[in-house]
């Protein structure tokens, strides 16, 4: 039977996977403070929803070590391929391609984790739900994901205001939740997790840090012919070529902090 797949508006082109690099490397350090709260340790079995490039995988397989299991599911073939080229030194890793709505495992986890899944699924209520079968009694779902409405500069930047403007549009267009990360606890409590609790992290980045403006110039290119297509703005007005170069300009005339979307994580029990 053939699956219908959830849409992934960035895609998987070169491009892409360097600025997924790049959003990794940014939000490595949070991620392992979220793995290591909701209690990911040695010898778990652990699903990792979304699993894209592996970097979530790879992350856990450390914590897991040589006598726990992780899988990652993601739908993207290219992505997939990728991620099996880079973890060829954690044997206890293994990637299926398929949908997180309906891929079932028969063997339970201790664990089900997602980074930046919810974000592109409208229908990430009932995944929850569905994922939360795969759990064993007892075992924790942990769901990371971004709040893009606190990505800001301050003080403020016009350029960086209306570029934020357009990739939250064009997110939405797509059907995309680009705050999701607000509402990550009360979606787990609603899945059915209990003892569920939240935080989030929030970076900071000096007016002459490159993250910065390489981290948002680099999501404009990747959404550039969503943003086109919703006639959200025009080629001429995104400027894709030097974008990212006058966004670090005015950052740095301004002296301004920029704010990249806050990491917010969530974590649940499986009671039943």
């Amino acid at each position: 039977m053939t699956q219908t797949l959830p849409n992934y508006a960035l895609g998987a082109s070169d491009q892409e996977i360097a600025r997924l690099d790049g959003q990794a490397a940014s939000i490595e350090a949070p991620t392992r403070l979220f793995l290591r709260a909701a209690g990911i340790e040695p010898g778990m079995r652990v699903l990792d929803l979304g699993t894209g490039l592996g970097h979530v995988a790879r992350l856990v397989a450390e914590l897991v070590g040589p006598e726990g299991q992780v899988v990652g599911i993601d739908t993207s073939a290219r992505l997939l391929e990728v991620a099996r080229e880079r973890a060829h030194e954690y044997p206890q890793v293994t990637f299926v391609q398929g949908d997180v709505r309906t891929w079932r495992d028969p063997a339970p986890f201790d664990a089900v984790v997602g980074r930046l899944i919810l974000f592109h699924l409208p229908d990430a209520g009932n995944v929850l739900h569905h994922q939360l079968g795969a759990l064993r009694p007892g075992g924790v779902m942990l769901m990371l994901d971004f709040d893009l409405g606190s990505s800001r500069a301050e003080p403020a930047v016009p350029l960086v205001t209306q570029t934020l403007e357009w990739v939250m549009a064009a997110f939405r267009s797509a059907g995309a939740s680009p705050v999701v990360g607000t509402r990550l606890a009360l979606l787990l409590a609603e899945a059915g997790l209990a003892d569920v609790q939240t935080f989030g992290v929030q970076g900071y980045l000096a007016p002459g840090d490159p993250r910065g403006p390489a981290l948002l110039g680099g999501v404009v290119r990747s959404m550039a012919p969503q943003i086109v297509a919703a006639g959200i703005a025009t080629p001429e007005q995104i400027g894709i070529e030097t974008l990212s170069q006058r966004i670090a300009a005015a950052v740095q005339t301004t002296g301004c902090a920029v704010l990249p979307p806050a990491l917010a994580g969530a974590w649940g029990r499986r009671t039943l």
